[in-house]
């Protein structure tokens, strides 16, 4: 005996979407945005070239700044290490005393050598490099003193003021000078530039924000009808808020690689001249540029600018284009 066979209810299917296809046309329509985004740069080449170089001289400036100093601080290392401490003796001392203290101190462990100068030879270095010899005579007595030239051991500033703090209590001692005091000064203008640098960059970066803000809310304004049609067939905030985060974005990452291009000009304009000096110096200095870490951080820094005033144009100008 035949039984019927089972009803089969039929209807239909759900498709489930994976992360996956989820992830792969989240990531085209990005890619699809910022195609948009440049080529819409494009398509008005002079203002978005106006932009561009505005963005990249406040960028170019303070980066220079950093590479002139990080240039001088490399061509000013070991220039402490020449440091030397004159000891200017007392007009008590004797030559013999003068020249048994300056070979006393020579067997110091901190320092490398000595050279004792007597107030004979001190004087005719004088005559030879001042030409008052003249006058000289006519004053009967020689008025310099005796000079150990003291060479530290050490390659530190530090370590030398503290030789010659040490040195400055001796009898024999009238004075001691540290001969580095220029160096001193050097690396202090050194670190209130590093600070000027800063502070410029604050506020450089500052105007690169308000230029950005200004440019995307000119921009959202031109594309209003766009953006009214987009919003009354269901866009969400997050979908028209996009394509001018992409702007932001194509506007920091255009100024940083033209402000690296400028730094980079300058230097190979400089560079002819510098050797040439370093060559009268028989030096073997050479200019610098901002290195990779820098270069790369001055792009994702731009980059991020461009970004944030991207997003604030947006949140302050789109809310108020709503369809009617």
């Amino acid at each position: 005996m035949n039984q019927p066979a089972p009803n089969v209810s039929k209807g239909a299917t759900v498709a489930r979407v994976t992360w996956r296809q989820r992830f792969d046309r989240w990531r085209e329509h990005h890619r699809d945005v910022a195609v948009d985004s440049l080529r819409r740069l494009r398509a008005t080449p002079l203002p978005t070239l106006m932009t561009l170089l505005v963005i990249a001289i406040a960028l170019a400036l303070p980066a220079g700044l950093f590479v002139l100093i990080k240039n001088v601080q490399t061509l000013s290392e070991g220039w402490d290490g020449n440091a030397q401490v004159s000891l200017y003796l007392t007009a008590k001392t004797s030559d013999a005393q003068g020249r048994a203290l300056a070979t006393q101190l020579a067997e110091r462990v901190d320092v490398k050598r000595t050279a004792y100068i007597s107030r004979e030879r001190a004087l005719e270095e004088f005559k030879e490099q001042s030409g008052l010899g003249d006058i000289l005579q006519e004053l009967g007595e020689n008025p310099l003193p005796a000079v150990i030239v003291v060479y530290p051991a050490h390659d530190t500033l530090e370590q030398a003021q503290k030789l010659r703090d040490d040195l400055a209590r001796k009898t024999e001692v009238d004075e001691a000078q540290l001969d580095a005091q220029w160096v001193q000064r050097l690396y202090a203008l050194l670190a209130l530039g590093e600070r000027l640098v800063l502070a410029l960059s604050i506020g450089l970066g500052l105007a690169v924000l308000l230029v950005i803000v200004n440019t995307i809310r000119l921009g959202i304004e031109n594309r209003r009808d766009e953006i009214v049609i987009v919003k009354l067939v269901g866009a969400t905030d997050a979908y028209v808020r996009r394509p001018f985060l992409y702007t932001g974005l194509w506007y920091g990452l255009g100024g940083s690689l033209i402000a690296l291009l400028l730094i980079q000009a300058l230097l190979l304009w400089l560079d002819g001249p510098v050797q040439a000096v370093a060559d009268l110096y028989r030096s073997t200095f050479a200019l610098a540029g901002l290195g990779l870490g820098t270069g790369l951080l001055t792009i994702v820094g731009s980059v991020l600018v461009g970004l944030l005033g991207a997003a604030l144009a947006v949140r302050q100008h789109l809310r108020a284009i709503e369809p009617g």
